[in-house]
């Protein structure tokens, strides 16, 4: 069933007014003891990789501990809500890409939390989306894909991490942007795709330069294209979907900090402040070099902006129809 426009209205509302911060006092000398920062994918997702890089330089910058605490599970769904209802005290942490608190709380149906539920902290980064294929899969790249799965309807299948992920956001994005006909297929996180690409069970599938890393340097999958408005430096051959003549089908993850509602603005500062530090530092540089992430950085309302944007994306695809509340 699809939304109700009327819903859509309520849920965007919320979307674009995050609560406020100030609603509790600070810790005292905070942080003054260890923070929880959870990622809602298992360990070896990029996210998870990219966070433990930060939650290491945090807990030398904030003298205490910062460990990582894998909760995945129905799309990142178990890891967001646990941060919506934690104690707004700084010590618990939300590190994600949009998936687990933002397109699951406006695309299912029983989500236990809004976007609104979750304080802006700060935006880490981003990467555009790549198409990799299997290595006999015909086509060479994303305008061949497109005219192949033209020429044999529903026999093109791409994978994805889960229904209403952003992957999956990135494949209906690509079949409205040209009308070919791709078969979506969920799987239940990046790895068991990318492991059925390999092996040839589906024809390919949309992920990210960090988690395809290997297989690309093993030359297990081939690379189709980058969603993305230039090309990567980690795999400059590859050309871009606008390159191939593929228009409004740019995709992205991006990861960011966020934390329970009415978090005290001195302590969300507090961790801006350090990330954006971070993002400084010439081996977290080279660090998003190699993974083909781009530097985030800014204020918590600059992160709001990306957030808003990313809300506004989604609800132009729901109202198409192209993606339906679950």
């Amino acid at each position: 069933m699809r939304l109700a426009v009327v819903a859509i209205a309520s849920i965007f509302v919320i979307a674009g007014a995050p609560r406020e911060t100030q609603g509790q006092p600070a810790p005292p000398k905070y942080p003054n003891q260890v923070i929880r920062m959870v990622v809602p994918f298992t360990p070896g997702a990029s996210t998870d990789v990219t966070a433990r890089l930060f939650a290491q330089h945090l807990s030398a910058a904030l003298g205490q501990q910062v460990i990582i605490d894998n909760r995945g599970g129905a799309g990142g769904g178990i890891g967001a809500e646990l941060v919506a209802k934690a104690e707004p005290d700084g010590y618990t942490l939300l590190a994600s890409n949009q998936g687990p608190f933002l397109q699951t709380a406006l695309l299912r149906k029983d989500s236990p939390f809004a976007v609104g539920d979750f304080v802006p902290v700060a935006f880490i980064g981003y990467s555009p989306l790549i198409v990799v294929a299997n290595l006999k899969f015909p086509p060479n790249d994303v305008k061949e894909m497109v005219a192949y799965a033209k020429a044999h309807p529903g026999q093109v299948t791409l994978g994805s991490s889960g229904t209403n992920g952003n992957l999956h956001v990135a494949i209906e994005m690509l079949k409205a942007a040209t009308s070919a006909d791709f078969v979506h297929v969920p799987y239940r996180g990046t790895g068991p795709s990318l492991n059925d690409v390999v092996a040839g069970t589906i024809s390919g599938a949309f992920t990210t330069t960090v988690s395809a890393e290997g297989l690309i340097k093993s030359e297990k999958v081939k690379v189709l294209g980058v969603a993305g408005p230039k090309r990567m430096d980690v795999i400059p051959n590859v050309p871009t979907f606008r390159e191939l003549g593929i228009a409004d089908s740019d995709s992205e993850v991006w990861i960011g900090i966020v934390a329970p509602p009415k978090t005290p603005r001195n302590v969300v500062d507090i961790i801006n402040r350090e990330i954006n530090r971070t993002l400084e530092l010439p081996d977290t540089r080279e660090r998003f070099k190699q993974w083909g992430l781009e530097i985030g950085g800014g204020t918590p309302e600059a992160f709001q902006a990306v957030i808003q944007t990313e809300v506004e994306r989604i609800q132009k695809l729901i109202k198409s129809g192209a993606l339906t509340a679950q």
